[in-house]
């Protein structure tokens, strides 16, 4: 196996185990064939000699090719019959080198030119004492050679220097017919990539010379530039130096004028000091003149006959003196007008004053006595507008009255019916027109008839039935008072708003009464007490209690409701500084504007009637605001609280009747969750973002983890009938947040 050792050593692979062929004596003396296989095929492939290589960028004729590649074939098999004359076998066969090598010699996938094989191969070498073949030396002895025969100091050095190494490998593949097709088609792909780099260089050729070119251009000009750049600057230090020698030459000038300027200034002074004193002298020589003139014409008077006696000198000096004051006086009397021309006396301005503030105390009092005859006529207005709308209604009840009416029931036969005799009745029907009557009769009646049950028959335990009542059999009537049931469902209320983890309101309720009662008679309790609750509609805490139970309206309507009412009574309580349970009616006036500021002026007056004011009373006139928010024995309240609840619902139905306008869409029709928003930010345009979201989350009956933000695709999906969610609207706390914006602009 030392020639297949040799291949794997040259191919750097690992050779599979295949048979032994049996190796016979080389065709030449000294050179056997190795693995000469019947299938193999002699492949002569094209070489190139040193001699004969041509240089870059040259094109040769075919034939000349084609003759020089068959001379080359003829020297490369000359070479190689020469190469292989010597015997490098023992005994006719190829060298065992390193066949009687330990099997530990072989390589292991290792390249035979790494640092490694040489360090493996060196030790094992040693100790085995073996010898390199007689081949392969002489293959190394002849790449020497030839190394040593080349010219290296030529342009194609390297091509030269490869012209050996390619020899060798032609001798490789000539020897080894086993490995020919691969050693050959290696070679060729090399020889490919070879003759693709030649071309390469060869197309890059020109551009060398052309970049050389460029270069030898571009330092031409740049040696151009800095001969322009220096004639440039030895231009501009002479015309630097001309402009230092002009700037000089004007200093001196400037300074030579400075010179004469000052020199005129001087010049300039003395005339002026010339003038003036030749002014001064002709003043004099006027003034002279003129008292030589009046001495003339005073003499020509005093000799003159008819004449003053007096003497000429004195009236001289006393004319002179005149005339001296009537300058002086006139120069007063122009300083005078100047300083005073516009000032009036002293006396004129306190008259003037005084009279100004008389006139604005009287001001002052005509305005105050103006804004109370104002307020006083807007309150008219209100009563007479409110007094127009109870005229219009009474007439359209009277009308409607007097078309559908029948006899009126003479009341007073139900005061031997109803428990308590003449006196309960009256205090029942105080104040009631006959619907009502009709409901407290109704409310007696049902009373006695639970009064007299001692058993109630369970609803059953299906789906429809609420979760308090689902019990299948008799259940006991506690048969309570009408009192107790009512501080009952109050006692229920506190500890519902007390709740930190709130459950289902039925849920609630029956455990309330479990923690009451026991678990025994919670559904005793239950079934007594929703049918007093069912009964009593007349009774706010019962009716109210009733509704949130059967789901007609949330529990958050009355929570806000008692909260609004505190929130009141502590506001009028602050106002109260005295502690004595009285305001005056302007007090209670402003306490109501201010805890209810978007309620109509006549609401407002509703509340004022409600609470005792009539136009007899004055705005001082005191009233007792406690009174307003008392309660009877049965939770009955005073009607000042009944009138709260009245115009809060009054005020819900008006804003869900403002709703469904700007939607202007009929019940049955659909409407999705951005028209909904839109409509209500437009009648309620103070409507905070968080207070939308809960609007329209119980609109549509959606999670708050559901609720999409504003302007997202999915708002388009969310529909839901009108009908609907004005329902859902009702049964929640809905109420204004602030006036509309036509009422805001006005």
């Amino acid at each position: 196996m030392g020639c297949w050792d040799l291949v794997a050593m040259v191919t750097d692979c690992t050779l599979p185990q295949l048979p032994r062929p049996r190796v016979r004596a080389a065709r030449l003396p000294g050179c056997p064939r190795v693995m000469d296989s019947p299938n193999s095929q002699s492949l002569n492939f094209p070489t190139t000699s040193r001699a004969q290589l041509r240089p870059l960028g040259v094109s040769i004729d075919d034939s000349l090719i084609t003759e020089t590649k068959n001379t080359q074939k003829r020297k490369l098999s000359q070479k190689r019959k020469t190469l292989l004359s010597g015997s490098f076998s023992i005994g006719g066969h190829l060298s065992p080198w390193p066949r009687y090598i330990s099997d530990q010699t072989i390589l292991h996938n290792r390249k035979p030119c790494s640092d490694d094989y040489r360090k493996r191969a060196g030790s094992l070498q040693q100790p085995l004492g073996t010898t390199k073949p007689r081949y392969l030396e002489q293959l190394e002895n002849y790449l020497r050679k030839e190394l040593l025969l080349l010219d290296l100091s030529t342009d194609s050095a390297q091509e030269l220097k490869l012209q050996p190494y390619r020899e060798i490998f032609e001798f490789f593949i000539e020897d080894f017919k086993t490995y020919k097709p691969l050693l050959s088609s290696i070679k060729n792909a090399y020889e490919v990539m070879l003759a693709h780099q030649r071309e390469k260089i060869r197309a890059l050729e020109p551009l060398k010379a052309k970049l050389v070119t460029v270069n030898e251009d571009c330092n031409e000009r740049i040696l151009a530039m800095r001969a322009e750049e220096r004639d440039e600057v030895s231009m501009l230090k002479k015309e630097k130096m001309n402009l230092l020698k002009l700037i000089d030459k004007k200093n001196e000038e400037k300074i030579s004028l400075q010179t004469e300027v000052t020199k005129l200034r001087k010049n300039l002074a003395e005339e002026y000091l010339h003038y003036l004193s030749e002014r001064d002298a002709r003043k004099i020589l006027i003034a002279d003149l003129n008292e030589l003139r009046y001495q003339r014409e005073d003499m020509s008077l005093a000799q003159s006959p008819g004449v003053w006696g007096e003497d000429p000198v004195k009236l001289t000096v006393a004319l002179k003196m005149a005339r001296q004051d009537l300058t002086r006086t006139q120069m007063e009397l122009n300083t005078m007008k100047a300083n005073f021309g516009d000032v009036v006396p002293r006396r004129d301005f306190e008259m003037q004053e005084k009279t100004l503030k008389e006139l604005q105390e009287q001001l002052e009092s005509l305005r105050d006595d103006y804004e109370e005859v104002r307020k006083e006529h807007e309150m008219l207005l209100q009563l007479h507008m409110s007094t127009l709308k109870e005229r219009d209604q009474f007439y359209s009840e009277l009308q409607e009255i007097q078309r559908t009416s029948t006899p009126r029931p003479d009341w007073s036969k139900c005061e031997d019916v109803v428990a308590g005799g003449r006196d309960r009745w009256h205090m029942l029907a105080e104040g009631k027109n006959s619907d009502q009557l009709v409901d407290v009769l109704l409310e007696e009646i049902g009373e006695g008839l639970l009064r007299e049950k001692d058993f109630f028959t369970g609803l059953g335990y299906g789906e429809s039935i609420p979760p308090f009542l689902r019990f299948d059999g008799m259940v006991e009537n506690k048969k309570p008072t009408k009192k107790e049931v009512v501080k009952l469902l109050k006692n229920a209320w506190k500890e519902r708003i007390t709740e930190e983890q709130k459950e289902k309101f039925p849920d609630f309720f029956f455990s309330f009464l479990e923690r009451h009662f026991g678990p025994g008679d919670a559904m005793a309790w239950a079934y007594t007490i929703f049918e007093y609750i069912k009964l009593f509609h007349t009774n706010e805490v019962m009716s109210q209690f009733y509704a949130v139970l059967m789901g007609k309206r949330k529990e958050s309507v009355y929570i806000k409701q008692m909260e609004t009412i505190a929130q009141l009574l502590k506001e009028m309580t602050n106002i109260d500084s005295q502690n004595e349970g009285l305001l005056t009616v302007e007090q209670l006036s402003t306490v109501l504007r201010s805890a209810f500021p978007f309620k109509k002026d006549e609401r407002i007056q509703e509340l004022m009637e409600t609470a005792g004011w009539h136009p007899s009373i004055s705005n001082a006139d005191l009233l007792d605001y406690r009174m307003l928010f008392m309660e009877d024995e049965e939770g009955q309240s005073v009607p000042f609280v009944q009138k709260l609840w009245e115009q809060y619902t009054v005020e819900k139905d008006e804003y869900l009747n403002e709703l469904k306008q700007e939607l202007g869409l009929e019940l049955k029709e659909e409407v999705t969750l951005p028209k909904v928003r839109e409509a209500l930010m437009n009648i309620d345009p103070s409507l905070d973002k968080q207070t939308l979201n809960h609007y329209l989350r119980q609109a549509f009956q959606l999670p708050m983890t559901e609720m999409p933000e504003e302007g997202e695709e999915r708002e388009e999906g969310i529909v839901t009938q009108l009908q609907t969610a004005l329902e859902q609207l009702q049964m929640n706390d809905i109420r204004r947040m602030g006036p509309r914006e036509q009422e805001a602009a006005s």
